[in-house]
């Protein structure tokens, strides 16, 4: 399992985050020039070796993740970017693949313009968690 995949269920099961953007605009890896407005999308900014922790048969990973927001206004980017943050840092539990899950906010980046005049922001998220070997 990796952060991104975690992040990703998460922001997909809050009810608060799906109101705003379809659960079908949650993407990792890309979003298409022509994607309907708004969207989310999930990539990994850095990922520290894991180290294998043999005594438990667990890998300790922790991996920083950058949600960005593309909206058609900056209202709606503003909004989205707040409703995310909100949502999901502080967050702590467990998954299928994924033990002791911790959720922290690591920084909100800056307003920029998106393809066809649209509005961007990331918020940063730093996750740590357990893995099985």
């Amino acid at each position: 399992m990796t952060a991104v995949e975690i992040v990703g269920a998460l922001l997909r099961d809050r009810p608060e985050v799906t109101a705003l953007v379809p659960v079908s605009r949650i993407k990792a890896g890309l979003l298409g020039d022509n994607v309907q407005l708004p969207a989310l999308l999930l990539r990994t900014v850095s990922l520290i070796e894991r180290q294998e922790l043999n005594r438990i048969g667990s890998v300790h990973v922790t991996e920083r993740v950058s949600v960005t927001v593309r909206a058609a206004t900056y209202a709606d980017q503003t909004a989205i970017i707040s409703r995310v943050r909100k949502s999901i840092a502080g967050w702590t539990g467990s998954m299928p693949d994924a033990a002791n899950i911790s959720v922290l906010s690591a920084g909100t980046g800056p307003d920029v313009l998106g393809p066809g005049n649209s509005f961007e922001q990331a918020q940063d998220f730093r996750i740590s968690f357990e893995e099985p070997t």
